[in-house]
């Protein structure tokens, strides 16, 4: 498939996905998260790709969704085609890894879609935001949700209802994201942690993400559960054998995803 608004590359066994609309700073529209969803569901398939790395320019990550597009629509038209959930909670259902590689704005849906992946590695020049309030909206694409759970209540509730924005420190603070780089070194530091859990049993990966994500779900005596059962699973694994049999012997563990 030939991309307009993204760009693709394969390094090792790491997908990248580069937003490509820099005339618009990499605002969403609808052509481009049709594009991501293809580009997501492919690697998804492809049994060489084992972590996905997405970014936007040094300049903008995405600076939130395409207001040209969205500016015309009316309650009915928005219902009835289920604008935004179409497509656009795809980075959600990928079992494989994503990493958010952040420059510049993440301001709207650019600042939910780095929420959506697995975790958010941020440039020293990212900004994130949730400015819908002065558009006359509200976030539409998780940013109530999820923006509560990474910073918790009080600081999400002033984002969302001010439009202030969050620079990296603040961000790295308060957990949005996992930690800050220099610009330069953003996207080369990304793929490095994509290459280094692109090393690991990608079944076991599955599961240690599966599990994660379990703890925003459900009660921490359940999600301790669904942990457990995992964890007992996993002792069926040849891949187990493997990695404790190569702490053991002092040499690099030889994983062969089963």
């Amino acid at each position: 498939m030939t991309y307009k608004n993204i760009e693709i590359e394969f390094i090792g066994k790491v997908g990248l996905v580069r937003l490509n609309r820099p005339k618009a700073l990499n605002a969403l529209c609808d052509e481009l998260i049709s594009e991501l969803g293809h580009a997501l569901d492919d690697f998804e398939k492809n049994d060489e790709v084992r972590c996905v790395v997405l970014t936007g320019s040094e300049k903008a990550f995405a600076a939130g969704a395409d207001i040209k597009e969205m500016a015309p629509k009316t309650y009915m038209s928005a219902y009835m085609e289920d604008f935004i959930t179409n497509g656009w909670e795809k980075v959600t259902v990928c079992r494989k890894p994503v990493i958010a590689a952040v420059s510049g704005f993440a301001l709207g849906g650019g600042c939910e879609l780095a929420m959506m992946c697995d975790f958010i590695i941020a440039a020293d020049n990212a900004q994130f935001g949730q400015p819908e309030i002065k558009l006359g909206i509200i976030p539409g694409a998780g940013g109530t949700q999820r923006l509560p759970r990474f910073v918790g209540k009080s600081k999400a509730m002033e984002m969302v209802l001010t439009g202030r924005i969050m620079d990296a420190a603040e961000a790295e603070r308060s957990g949005l994201v996992s930690r800050v780089v220099p610009a330069a070194e953003l996207v080369e530091e990304a793929i490095k942690v994509a290459e280094g859990i692109a090393k690991l049993s990608m079944p076991v990966t599955i599961l240690a993400k599966e599990s994660v994500n379990r703890a925003f779900e459900t009660t921490l005596q359940e999600g301790v559960r669904f942990e457990r059962r995992l964890f007992h699973s996993l002792f069926a694994s040849d891949d187990q054998k493997e990695g404790m049999s190569a702490f053991i012997e002092k040499r690099p563990p030889n994983f062969k995803d089963n």
